[in-house]
């Protein structure tokens, strides 16, 4: 499959988390089930729009029906993310996930705290051993970071964002003889 940043090559799972309103539906239904009108009120759109990209997030399996249950003489269904899918590192989903992050980093930075954040943007060299020593120690944070979250607006809990893209670079052709 050829490095393409549109995306018309990529799958259908990458394609849909290269939108930035559905990665934040990801997101707010992590640790809570929510309906499309919950989502809907959640990210100030339409109950039509968050129930399309929801069909999205369904369709290609990285959402599932929660429960349904009776409301006002109807049924409301509650969807929540599929614990275990991790957004994809292959090369060619880089760019389509890189808009998709930044445009969710722009909305959220607005809602930072003064002093709690920690911000890295770095390009450095490291041993092939302590890389992956600390991608995997970095994917264990995040493993437990999602465990303990509680759904939104839980008593005695505090809203937080966490949006990182690390990964291994290929060598610039003017450094491969410093490799």
């Amino acid at each position: 499959m050829a490095n393409d940043p549109n995306g018309s090559n990529a799958d259908p799972a990458l394609r849909a988390l290269a939108h930035p309103v559905r990665l934040r539906m990801l997101s707010l239904i992590w640790s809570a089930p929510r309906s499309a009108a919950g989502l809907a009120r959640a990210l100030g759109i339409s109950h039509g729009l968050a129930s399309q990209h929801l069909r999205k997030l369904v369709d290609v399996g990285l959402v599932e029906l929660d429960e349904v249950r009776a409301k006002r003489g109807g049924r409301e269904r509650l969807y929540r993310t599929v614990h275990g899918t991790h957004l994809s590192s292959r090369p060619e989903s880089v760019a389509l996930l890189s808009e998709a992050l930044a445009v969710n980093m722009r909305w959220r930075s607005q809602r930072c705290v003064p002093g709690e954040a920690v911000i890295v943007d770095a390009d450095l060299w490291v041993r092939p051993e302590e890389w992956e020593e600390f991608r995997r120690d970095l994917a264990d944070l995040v493993d437990r970071l999602h465990a303990r979250s509680r759904p939104p607006s839980t008593q005695g809990t505090i809203p937080v964002a966490a949006t990182m893209m690390t990964f291994q670079m290929s060598v610039p052709a003017d450094d491969e003889e410093r490799s």
